[in-house]
């Protein structure tokens, strides 16, 4: 990677160096004269609900049309609504997301879509980074016209409910529709969550859909289910359904109280996919984060398992190599390249209703299809220098220790947050009392060294 971009676009805190007005009117002129190469002649940026958003919006649309590219503002809607659009107006070739996805409010983040509505490859990130970075030659012989798009949100939402067959539904008569609770996490999803999930269609009801510019993500959301949960026990809700800030991941609840994750969910959609013949090459893709219990599934299901590294990019470049049309990450980004170019939370929210809906079946019973193995999780605060942990001794003696204690049953992984200065710790296994033991890491290294209690 280089400087500035992560494993999602470019990120840090809002205001503060690499976040700051001065690389946002950059990005935009480089993104702006790459775009003229491509022969098309605007950029779509939309944004999510943190109050930096539209000083950073209005600071690479004027970067943007000062380098002759015409701005398009979708305004507040999710990331895979900015990818979606960039490939159905005419004329754009690229879409901008300013968004720091399931950060706190304080951070923000900039993605961005090259044509099509993809992300970047490593390539064009350094081609763009080389443009911020560099001396960028801007032509100025044109200025860009900025205009704002009034009805982006109908559009993301039809084309979201134009796949699936929930409007047999619509009608006041009908009583039973599914019972869902929906937690915007005050985020992107908060206004397009009630078109796509309306009360034509389902019972619904919302929690965390009033945004104030610093509640994104505060105790709700996909990282924080418990309002959620105690909401679909109160209500004796079908589902509940947690969206991150941006909108581009999903968690769901079950009627019982218990949070189903992305692993799940994609059991799930591939065995109902499988069953009505749409799973194309029979494969999913998954990272190598993914819970044992997943593989397991799949294998039951005999379908074919592929992992990639972390990050929905990663899982994408797998798909796109071995043709396989399902894919995604535990934290709840998922991919469904038949319906979609990137992950999309309401995307994925759609599907396992749809497979709910056409079952018959409650949440539990379509996750019981797989055995989520115990895990340890947790997150390590790091400095910059971020030094490789396999060479520091201590570390390295203790992941092998752990894993000779495993013997095959389970697994260590350790790496660095892309999106965080964090180093996240895992540990798996078929018994948590047995196997799993919770980490402390004693700060004054770098990273720390790991000690079993």
């Amino acid at each position: 990677m280089g400087k500035l971009f992560g494993t999602d676009g470019i990120r840090g805190r809002a205001n503060l160096y690499p976040i700051t007005c001065e690389i946002a009117l950059k990005i935009g002129q480089a993104v702006g004269v790459l775009t003229q190469k491509t022969g098309n002649e605007a950029i779509v940026i939309g944004k999510d609900t943190r109050e930096s958003c539209d000083m950073l919006e209005s600071a690479l649309a004027a970067g943007i049309a000062s380098a002759g590219v015409n701005v398009f503002l979708a305004g507040v809607i999710p990331t895979p609504g900015v990818a979606y659009l960039s490939t159905c107006l005419d004329g754009v070739g690229a879409g901008i997301v300013i968004s720091a996805s399931h950060n706190p409010y304080h951070d923000n983040g900039i993605k961005i879509f090259s044509q099509g509505g993809v992300k970047l490859s490593d390539a064009q990130e350094e081609e763009i980074e080389s443009h911020i970075l560099g001396k960028q030659n801007v032509p100025r012989d044109k200025v860009g016209k900025i205009s704002i798009i009034s009805d982006s949100l109908t559009l993301y939402s039809e084309f979201l409910l134009g796949m699936f067959p929930f409007r047999k539904l619509d009608s006041k008569m009908e009583t039973n529709l599914l019972k869902i609770i929906i937690d915007a996490s005050n985020g992107a999803a908060s206004s397009i969550s009630h078109l796509v999930f309306n009360d034509r269609l389902f019972d619904v009801q919302f929690i965390h859909d009033r945004p104030d510019g610093i509640n994104i993500n505060n105790n709700c959301g996909s990282q924080h289910t418990q309002d959620l949960k105690n909401k679909v026990l109160q209500e004796k809700a079908d589902i509940g359904l947690a969206f991150d800030g941006d909108a581009d991941r999903l968690i769901a609840i079950d009627e019982k109280g218990n949070e189903i994750t992305g692993d799940r969910i994609l059991a799930i959609c591939a065995k109902f996919a499988k069953e009505m013949n749409k799973l194309k090459n029979n494969t999913v893709v998954s990272t190598t984060m993914s819970n044992i219990g997943l593989s397991k599934a799949l294998e039951s299901l005999d379908i074919i398992h592929l992992k990639s590294d972390v990050g929905d990019r990663k899982v994408l470049e797998e798909m796109s190599r071995t043709g396989a049309v399902m894919g995604g990450e535990d934290s709840g980004h998922m991919l469904f390249l038949e319906d979609h170019t990137t992950g999309d939370g309401m995307l994925s929210a759609l599907k396992l209703l749809e497979v709910m809906v056409d079952t018959g079946k409650s949440l539990s019973d379509l996750a019981s299809i797989m055995v989520v193995y115990p895990q340890v999780l947790m997150n390590v605060e790091v400095d910059a220098s971020r030094p490789d942990f396999t060479l520091i001794t201590p570390i390295a003696k203790t992941i092998q220790r752990i894993e000779d204690q495993l013997v095959g049953k389970g697994r260590v992984l350790i790496r660095y947050s892309g999106t965080q200065p964090l180093l996240r710790v895992m540990v798996e296994g078929p018994d948590k009392r047995e196997y799993l033991s919770a980490y402390t890491l004693k700060k004054g290294d770098p990273i720390g060294s790991p000690f079993f209690l």
